[in-house]
């Protein structure tokens, strides 16, 4: 039971680096980087059946606004 409790904390620490990169990737103009691993918080997120609202929803709503 140690094995799938490992796995978790892995991809917790993955859920976190994967934000860490996406908002670093937008801040330097890196907008393609950014999609890939905001797809990849999304996914991990899904993966580990968390309920956390989506770090990018204010990006979103934004755009949406703006069109």
């Amino acid at each position: 039971m140690r094995l799938a409790a490992d796995n978790r904390e892995q991809l917790l620490r993955d859920l976190e680096e994967s934000e860490a990169k996406a908002w670093d990737s937008l801040s330097r103009y890196k907008f393609f980087m950014f999609g890939y691993h905001a797809a990849d918080v999304v996914k991990l997120n899904r993966r580990l059946g968390l309920k956390r609202p989506n770090p990018f929803a204010v990006l979103v709503n934004t755009a949406r606004d703006r069109r």
